[in-house]
């Protein structure tokens, strides 16, 4: 989680496509350049061990302005952990 907010802080759209699980993945990702990320606050794990093929990280990223909450799913593919989707808890 922490590595794709710092790409989503630097603009790296080959490193987020590439860590998004095949059967989810957008053919192309334009990130908003006006968008300033000022923190990433993770609220929850669940999973995502060593043991498990899947896990959730529930988090907030601060940005100029507001901020997003997420509850986000991962599952391990060919041994790397990669996003499958999210949902945004009221």
């Amino acid at each position: 989680m922490r590595s794709r907010y710092c790409a989503f802080v630097r603009g790296d759209v080959a490193y987020l496509l590439r860590t998004w699980h095949p059967r989810t993945r957008p053919g192309t990702l334009e990130p908003d350049p006006g968008m300033r990320w000022t923190g990433l606050e993770i609220l929850g794990v669940s999973g995502g061990s060593a043991f498990h093929t899947t896990g959730t990280v529930e988090f907030r990223a601060s940005y100029r302005g507001g901020s997003l909450h997420e509850r986000s799913r991962f599952e391990r593919v060919d041994g790397a952990w990669v996003y499958v989707d999210g949902e945004f808890p009221a």
